[in-house]
């Protein structure tokens, strides 16, 4: 993998075996970061960070450049395997105790984007709620003056 940054000494296995697969996987598209940034959602900075471990990619960032890498079907499924492997084992910043409500753990995941949260994590928050809570409370405002102004011109 000539031209990469040596990954740091101290990363789990499935995350080294993974980004290390990842890597060849953007080595074979013939990509560079700004062009593979250009023919996804994520930007160049971003698979700078996942092909340089400091932070997971989304499940959605990896099928991405599998799709554009020409990969599908089992060789696409053993990547999400991988993917699931290593971001179980994915080293996990230090957060003070009042962020992260004393547990070692995230409260929410920042590496995940909401559609891969667990449904137990996401609470009432879906994407979307509260904008259609007010496109309902605008229609019916709208239906309301309607029958006003019909009554008003009767």
């Amino acid at each position: 993998m000539g031209g990469w940054q040596p990954l740091p000494d101290d990363l789990p296995s499935e995350v080294r075996h993974f980004v290390e697969q990842l890597r060849l996987l953007k080595d074979r598209t013939g990509l560079s970061l700004v062009a593979l940034g250009a023919r996804t959602a994520y930007s160049k900075s971003s698979w700078h960070r996942y092909l340089n471990a400091t932070q997971p990619p989304p499940r959605q960032a990896v099928s991405a450049l599998c799709r554009i890498a020409g990969i599908d079907g089992p060789e696409a499924e053993r990547f999400a395997v991988r993917w699931e492997l290593a971001v179980q084992a994915w080293p996990r910043p230090a957060r003070p105790a009042e962020e992260s409500g004393g547990g070692g753990e995230y409260e929410d995941d920042p590496t995940l984007p909401w559609w891969d949260t667990p449904e137990e994590k996401r609470g009432d928050r879906r994407p979307g709620g509260r904008l259609l809570l007010y496109a309902v409370l605008l229609l019916l405002l709208m239906l309301l003056i309607t029958v006003v102004g019909a009554v008003v011109l009767a």
